[in-house]
C-alpha cells in the first residue's frame, strides 16, 4: 500500500482511471464492479487500482466512520465467490487530509478475464463498463509470461472431441454467465470455453482444467485424476476390505459420486438427549468429511504424478490423502487461515457448481463440525509429496 502522501495524491487526481471513490459502503455492487474492473486492468497499467470508501467525487473525505465491521465487509468481497477468479486485494484504514478513509487496493489479475457474477467489468477512462466481445477477447488472450498455473495450460494432444460440451452448456455456463449475455454474444463454443479458461485458442487445445472438469475420459491424459475409496474391516491396511470403489470420470462425475457415497458410510448411535428424548449422533460429521475430501480434490497436484486422492475408511478413523504438498503462501502454521490455489480454475468451477461455499473456509467449517459433533480434532500431516488428514471416529 502506498504512503499517505501518495494516497492523497491519487485521491485528488480526478482524471485517473485507477481511482474509484465512494461516499459510503451502501452500494456494494458498484464497489464489486470497481474491484472487478481494476483486476482486469484492460488499460495495461500493471499497477494497482484503488477504491476509496468515505470520499466524494471531488476527492474529498466525507467523514464516514471507518469501523472494523466496514473493513471486514470490504475484505470479504475478495472471497465471497461473486468475483472470479479471486482477486488480490488489500483493505486498510488510512487518514487522508486529516480524515479516516477505507482504501481497497486491487492488483491486476494474472488470469483475466475476471468476472462479477459472469460479467466482465473494465475501466474506460474514469468510468466502469461491461467489456465488449473484443475487449473480453483481449483479456482472454493476455498472458503474463510464466504465470499460467497447471490447470490453465493447454493439454497436449487433446481436442474438442475430448470434451463433453453439453454439460458445459447446460450445467456450468448458466451458473457463471447470465443467459442474456450468452445469447447476445453469439460466440463459438471454443471462444466460450476459452473465456472461462477451459480452452486455449492459440493452440486450439483444451486446457487441463477443461479436460479435468468436462473431459470424456481425463485418465487418457492424467492417469492419477481419480479417487480411490476403500473401506476396511479393521484398523490397518492389512485388514479385510469391506468395500472398494474407484471414483473416476471428470470432476462433474467425481464430485457427484463422492456426494452420494459419503453419507452411506456414516453410522449413527442413539444417545440420551433428555429424560424422554433420544438423538442420533453420527460417528463422523458428514460436513467435515465432505469438506476435507473436496479440499483434497481442489488442492491436489496433477502434475508429475499418477497418484489418486485416497480415502481409506477404517473402523476407528478416516484417512484422506491428497497428492502434492502445501502450495504458495500456505504453511503448516497458517493452513487454516491462509488460502492459495494450485488449481485456481478447478477451484472456480467447484465454487460455481456449489461444491464450495466460500473460498478459504473449508478447513474452518470442518473443524467446527467436528467440535459440534463431539469428535476429536482432525490431524494434519504435511509432507513435500502429499497431505494426509486423519479424522477419528467419535466414541
Amino acid at each position: 500500500m502506498p504512503r499517505t502522501e501518495e494516497l492523497e495524491q491519487l485521491l485528488s487526481d480526478l482524471e485517473s482511471d485507477r481511482i474509484e471513490r465512494k461516499e459510503s459502503i451502501g452500494d456494494r455492487e458498484r464497489i464489486r464492479q470497481a474491484i472487478c474492473a481494476f483486476a482486469n486492468d484492460l488499460p495495461g497499467h500493471r499497477a494497482p487500482g484503488y477504491v476509496f470508501v468515505g470520499a466524494n467525487d471531488e476527492g474529498e473525505p466525507v467523514g464516514l466512520p471507518i469501523t472494523d465491521e466496514l473493513l471486514r465487509t470490504l475484505s470479504d468481497m475478495r472471497s465471497d465467490g461473486n468475483i472470479l477468479p479471486v482477486p488480490h486485494i488489500n483493505v486498510q484504514k488510512h487518514v487522508l487530509f486529516g480524515v479516516a478513509v477505507a482504501v481497497v487496493e486491487v492488483h491486476p489479475s494474472d488470469m483475466p478475464p475476471v468476472r462479477l457474477r459472469g460479467q466482465v467489468w473494465i475501466r474506460v477512462g474514469p468510468r466502469r463498463a461491461i467489456a465488449t466481445i473484443q475487449e473480453e477477447r483481449t483479456l482472454t488472450e493476455r498472458q503474463i509470461a510464466g504465470a499460467r498455473t497447471f490447470d490453465r495450460r493447454p493439454c497436449p494432444g487433446a481436442t474438442m472431441e475430448d470434451l463433453l460440451i453439453e454439460p458445459f452448456r447446460s450445467e456450468y455456463l448458466p451458473r457463471v454467465v447470465e443467459a442474456r449475455v450468452v445469447a447476445e454474444n453469439r460466440r463459438a463454443i471454443e471462444e466460450q470455453l476459452a473465456s472461462l479458461r477451459f480452452f486455449d485458442l492459440a493452440r486450439q487445445e483444451p486446457t487441463y482444467a477443461g479436460i479435468l472438469i468436462f473431459g470424456r475420459d481425463p485418465l487418457d491424459f492424467l492417469p492419477g485424476a481419480y479417487v480411490q475409496f476403500v473401506r476396511f474391516d479393521g484398523e490397518t491396511l492389512a485388514d479385510p476390505v469391506q468395500d472398494e470403489k474407484p471414483i473416476s470420470g471428470n470432476l462433474l462425475t467425481q464430485l457427484l459420486q463422492i456426494d452420494n457415497l459419503l453419507p452411506l458410510q456414516i453410522r449413527a448411535a442413539r444417545s440420551l438427549a433428555g429424560p424422554l428424548r433420544h438423538e442420533d449422533v453420527p460417528d463422523y460429521p458428514l460436513v467435515a468429511v465432505r469438506e476435507i475430501a473436496f479440499n483434497a480434490l481442489m488442492h491436489r497436484t496433477y502434475e508429475a504424478t499418477n497418484a489418486p486422492v485416497r480415502i481409506n475408511w477404517f473402523s476407528d478413523r478416516v484417512e484422506i490423502l491428497s497428492p502434492g504438498g502445501l502450495y504458495g503462501q500456505v504453511t503448516p502454521q497458517n493452513y487454516d487461515r491462509v488460502s492459495d490455489y494450485r488449481n485456481p480454475v478447478v477451484a472456480e468451477a467447484m465454487k460455481a457448481l456449489g461444491y464450495v461455499e466460500r473460498f478459504g473456509t473449508g478447513i474452518t467449517r470442518a473443524k467446527k463440525a467436528l467440535q459440534e459433533n463431539g469428535s476429536p480434532p482432525a490431524e494434519f500431516t504435511f509432507e513435500a509429496t502429499h497431505i494426509l488428514v486423519l479424522i477419528r471416529r467419535r466414541v
